[in-house]
């Protein structure tokens, strides 16, 4: 007599058994992608972290011809994100690259693609979008330029290395105006200031017009309000901006290269320009 009682329990609370399973991360480690639509993405979280504090996060492009497993596999780099405290999010480019606007690949949406694994991220972990910052290197870096463009009302702040836009340059950018710190090397042939051809057919931007684009954006002056030394940089400061959006162009001598400590310097520039518990 009791069975169809105990037969209704078991029915009534399936439905919330399987919301709780759903809602629970079952993917994102360095072996085991998220799947979302047009692709998939890796994700670290900070050690000790308690499962259920809100956490920052930072979302990295890798350069062209990588992959996200070779991001997560770079121990070193991974790590320099988790000791900060930040969950470390990083879409897999198609084909070993990306699709911005000017590449030479058109074989995603990749603008599309990054609404989709953001929005999976923040159904699987409480991230904080007010503190989620995206940053990436060379194409990686071009990437993030993109998606400041058409993206930038839906990130804290962005925080290029060694990638830029690609032509045909954007008029205006309708993200709107952004927090930017862009990070390059005088001596990079690989993604030089001044842009370069691919192929005799598509080509780097020049960085320095980028920057003036997202002066005309930020609403800040032709010349900056100041010059501050960050480790071997020579960082050029646009915080006067109509705006109230910084923008910073940090250049060092070297190549095509990640230099020493960026990682922990874009996170405190970050928290300064757009953490509110700073």
């Amino acid at each position: 007599m009791r069975v169809f009682p105990l037969l209704m329990a078991c029915l009534l609370a399936a439905p919330a058994l399987g919301r709780d399973a759903a809602a629970q991360p079952v993917c994102g480690g360095i072996d085991d992608p998220c799947q979302v639509d047009g692709g998939r993405y890796y994700l670290a979280l900070p050690p000790g972290w308690d499962g259920a504090a809100p956490l920052p996060a930072a979302v990295f492009f890798h350069g062209w011809n990588s992959s996200g497993a070779a991001v997560m596999g770079n121990d070193g780099l991974r790590r320099r994100f988790a000791d900060l405290g930040i969950a470390l999010v990083v879409p897999d480019g198609r084909n070993n690259t990306w699709a911005h606007v000017g590449s030479p690949s058109s074989a995603r949406d990749d603008v599309a693609f990054v609404d989709a694994v953001m929005a999976d991220v923040e159904g699987r972990w409480p991230i904080e979008r007010g503190r989620t910052w995206v940053t990436g290197f060379s194409q990686g870096g071009s990437m993030v330029w993109d998606i400041a463009c058409y993206r930038g009302d839906e990130y804290a702040a962005f925080a290029p290395v060694a990638g830029a836009f690609w032509e045909p340059l954007p008029e205006t950018c309708p993200g709107g105006p952004v927090h930017l710190r862009h990070v390059h090397g005088l001596g990079d042939g690989v993604v030089p200031m001044a842009g370069r051809p691919i192929r005799e057919v598509f080509r780097q931007g020049d960085v320095e017009q980028g920057m003036a684009i997202w002066r005309g954006v930020n609403g800040c002056a032709a010349a900056p309000n100041r010059t501050v030394s960050v480790r071997d940089q020579r960082c050029a400061v646009w915080s006067g901006c109509a705006s109230g959006r910084e923008l910073q162009l940090c250049l060092h001598d070297g190549g095509h290269v990640m230099p020493d400590g960026w990682v922990e310097d874009a996170w405190n520039w970050v928290r300064s320009v757009a953490d509110p518990t700073g």
